[in-house]
């Protein structure tokens, strides 16, 4: 199964490159299949590469049901 998550875009660098923020976590990822991108926005990103954008509210409400299924998963027994 792959998990494709929203991101903010924190600061745009060279190359088609930029840097996210995922829950406080910053990763350098490829905007290269993204135009008109600014800081502050929300992007859908996998393996390393920005896919869409996605709206700030949706992001948010994916961000919360991501934490919501982690703090569920903390008590499962392997």
């Amino acid at each position: 199964m792959c998990l494709a998550i929203p991101a903010e875009v924190t600061k745009l660098l060279s190359d088609e490159m930029a840097v996210v923020s995922i829950d406080g976590v910053s990763k350098e990822i490829s905007v290269a299949l993204i135009e008109d991108l600014a800081v502050g926005d929300y992007v859908i990103i996998h393996v390393g590469y920005a896919l869409t954008k996605i709206d700030p509210e949706e992001a948010r409400r994916t961000l919360e049901l991501l934490r919501e299924l982690s703090a569920e998963g903390q008590g499962a027994v392997p």
